[in-house]
């Protein structure tokens, strides 16, 4: 499997756990999760057409969305003591390990392409 078609259905799943997790969440942020539905929806399509800065930008975003989940003192509250269960399990599935998949998987990707580049120099 290429590394591209990993960093796809991470994307996939990170879409398809905000779909399910967007109705659970706070109204008055459903504007904001709608706009990074979008923003991994066009992330998926431009990396479903190989090009290479998308996967730089999946790392800097899944940073980021990890970085703004443990600084947001309600997300923390609610990990730590499971008042919403279905919101609790989104947030750490969407906004914690499949983050880290992607960062990861954009990685490998970077540097697979990087190695072919090479290796077709040769």
């Amino acid at each position: 499997m290429r590394s591209e078609h990993l960093v796809l259905i991470i994307l996939t799943s990170i879409i398809i756990v905000g779909l399910v997790g967007i109705p659970f969440g706070d109204p008055r942020f459903i504007p904001i999760a709608v706009l990074f539905e979008f923003l991994f929806v066009g992330l998926a399509i431009l990396v479903s057409k190989n090009y290479v800065r998308p996967l730089y930008i999946c790392i800097i975003f899944a940073s980021l969305i990890i970085i703004g989940n443990t600084i947001t003192t309600a997300h923390i509250h609610r990990m730590m003591t499971f008042v919403k269960p279905v919101n609790t399990i989104v947030l750490i599935i969407g906004g914690y390990i499949l983050q880290c998949l992607l960062i990861y998987a954009s990685a490998i990707a970077i540097m697979d392409k990087r190695r072919s580049l090479t290796a077709s120099h040769y």
